[in-house]
């Protein structure tokens, strides 16, 4: 696997992909700055070594070139990130990015216009891919966010860098962490699943149950095992097609000596509301007119021996609707569990959106071994595949 290591940079032009994809509030500031700090490691090698650096990536789904996805709004804040002044090229191709490349110096860092403002980009086009790649000598793909994405920047131009392409600092560690999940975990190895859904996790599932001891099943998809398995579960959310499915997976568990962990009991709600009256009850009894929120005490009880007692933990998803305070103690709980293992020795890997937002909302980001920059990319990894913008630069 190339990373930066295996390259001198001195008076070479690194263009990087990076994952520059960040929010911005209505007038045009970035509100989380993550992402371009995940990728200065990367920049600030480069730049030690006496080399300069084209950054390209994608804000947005942009129908053509569309003002408010131009990447000229995150400029300042990049600057300020690298502590270096950011040039910027308001477009990725043709005579002024050509022109801004060829005069960058030693030390330098050009930004280039939104990818996405091309059509070319998302259909991976070889004539843009090679346009792009003209700009520099070296190609680093360092945005694992869109590494499962066969696009012009991310796959496609690493063609015409036969040996001069590596893995940036960030994407390295991606695939690294995800290894030690997959490939070299210490056991025992848990996987806690939350989310709505049974039917977005099916193959993660499928491709996990050969790496892991203990599977801890929460959120949503809890109702659907439950029903499966007999129990009432009022007007909780169920994918009713799924029922099967669920059993298959019991079963295939028992099979393989994995142990899965689903809730005991839930604090159920009679609204889908914050301010609705909850109540405790057995997962297997939840009355008509209530819903199951979030996992209850017995549930977290469980879990946490669990948690505490694995030496590698996964987690994908939360244990219920944290975004409501009244429905939020079973992430949190969860989270300050993985925190503790993690702290007791215990490798432990975040990915997924919402298992992300969870671990920032409540302040536990720092105490994670790895909390993953890709939602898509890391589910991708997760169920087996081998992501396109990976397999270009090991080609």
């Amino acid at each position: 696997m190339k990373t930066l290591n295996d390259f001198d940079f001195k008076n070479k032009k690194a263009i990087i992909r990076v994952d520059f994809n960040v929010p911005l509030d209505e007038n045009f500031n970035v509100t989380d700055a993550t992402r371009i700090e995940a990728a200065k490691p990367t920049i600030d090698a480069i730049l030690a070594q006496g080399g300069s650096v084209i950054l390209m990536s994608h804000l947005g789904r942009p129908k053509g070139v569309e003002e408010k996805y131009s990447l000229k709004h995150i400029l300042k804040t990049t600057s300020e990130v690298l502590a270096v002044p950011v040039q910027f090229a308001s477009d990725c191709i043709g005579e002024e990015a050509n022109s801004a490349a060829a005069n960058l110096k030693a030390g330098e860092v050009l930004l280039l216009e939104n990818l996405r403002f091309h059509k070319e980009e998302e259909a991976g086009d070889v004539a843009f891919a090679k346009e792009l790649a003209s700009l520099g000598d070296i190609y680093v793909n360092d945005a694992f966010g869109t590494a499962h994405r066969a696009h012009a920047s991310t796959t496609i131009i690493a063609q015409f860098f036969p040996t001069e392409k590596c893995f940036g600092l960030l994407l390295a560690k991606e695939i690294d962490s995800l290894n030690k999940v997959l490939k070299n975990s210490e056991k025992p190895v848990t996987a806690v699943l939350g989310g709505s859904k049974v039917s977005s996790k099916i193959t993660v599932i499928e491709n996990i149950l050969d790496k892991v001891d203990h599977m801890i099943i929460g959120g949503g998809m809890t109702f659907t095992f439950v029903k499966a398995l007999g129990g009432k579960i009022g007007d909780s959310i169920c994918e009713d097609d799924k029922q099967e499915l669920a059993l298959e997976i019991l079963r295939l568990a028992k099979e393989k000596g994995v142990q899965i962990h689903i809730p005991v009991d839930v604090v159920a709600a009679d609204d889908f509301s914050n301010t609705a009256n909850t109540k405790i009850v057995d997962v297997n009894e939840i009355p008509d007119g209530w819903q199951g929120l979030d996992a209850g005490p017995k549930s977290l009880a469980n879990f946490e021996k669990v948690i505490m007692e694995s030496k590698t933990i996964l987690w994908n998803g939360p244990l219920g609707v944290f975004e409501m305070e009244s429905f939020a103690n079973g992430t949190i709980s969860l989270g300050n569990y993985i925190a503790a293992s993690t702290e007791n020795g215990a490798f432990s890997l975040v990915g997924g959106g919402d298992s992300v937002a969870a671990v920032k909302q409540f302040g536990l980001e720092d105490k994670m071994s790895y909390v993953s920059t890709g939602g898509g990319a890391m589910l991708e990894m997760l169920e087996g595949k081998v992501l396109p913008g990976i397999a270009a630069i090991l080609d």
